[in-house]
């Protein structure tokens, strides 16, 4: 174990069994490192600390906060926050939701949301800079397992959101959300477009006035 924690490679799939997968993300080392496992693989990703995938994170953040704010839908917004299926899958997304009916299902005090407790989220995000064949890939696989019910991948580089359905074990591209019903994807990647040559409050005006009309 020793050896895999002091030669372990980031940002790729490595095989190892949970419980080493549980010492490597316990280790000081890794103390800020996003965690995931699927398929008796595990991930290491350390903190990504750019600027472009800083502002489409809080970009689209704000885009979802907005929305759901002026349609009067119920949200909790959570930031790199660990999901684990002990044994079995953990993963931890750069930005996910509970919607709705579960947006309180969550109490304060929770660290680690422990999936045989409580519902998996209804919407996953992640910023693709350097990981988009891996977020298309094995991440998407993992989280058609998780079972949430949308998943969303910012590409930093080609300024859009691909945005995916989950359901009966898979997933499908869509163009509209079906968690935010009337939140257009082609919407968010105006919003990222914008935010290429305007500051982000100049950004927010103009959703705010899309998402009125």
């Amino acid at each position: 174990m020793s050896e895999i924690q002091t030669q372990l490679p980031t940002d790729t799939w490595v095989a190892v069994t949970w419980d080493e997968y549980i010492q490597v993300i316990e280790n000081p080392a890794y103390e800020k490192a996003k965690g995931y496992y699927h398929n008796k693989q595990m991930r290491i990703e350390m903190p990504p600390v750019g600027h472009d995938h800083a502002c489409d994170n809080t970009i689209i953040a704000f885009a979802v906060n907005l929305f759901c704010t002026i349609k009067g839908i119920l949200i909790k917004g959570l930031t790199n926050c660990n999901y684990r299926k002990a044994g079995v899958r953990e993963a931890q997304p750069d930005v996910s939701y509970y919607i709705g009916e579960n947006a309180d299902v969550i109490p304060y005090g929770t660290s680690i949301i422990n999936l045989d407790i409580y519902p998996p989220p209804s919407l996953v995000i992640e910023i693709a800079n350097s990981s988009l064949a891996d977020d298309k890939g094995e991440k998407r696989l993992l989280y058609e397992d998780l079972g949430v019910a949308e998943y969303w991948i910012v590409d930093v580089q080609n300024v859009q959101v691909i945005a995916f359905a989950v359901e009966n074990g898979g997933s499908r591209r869509i163009n509209q959300s079906l968690v935010l019903p009337g939140l257009a994807i082609s919407l968010l990647d105006e919003a990222l477009r914008q935010s290429r040559q305007m500051n982000q409050s100049q950004v927010g005006s103009w959703l705010l006035s899309e998402f009125q009309k």
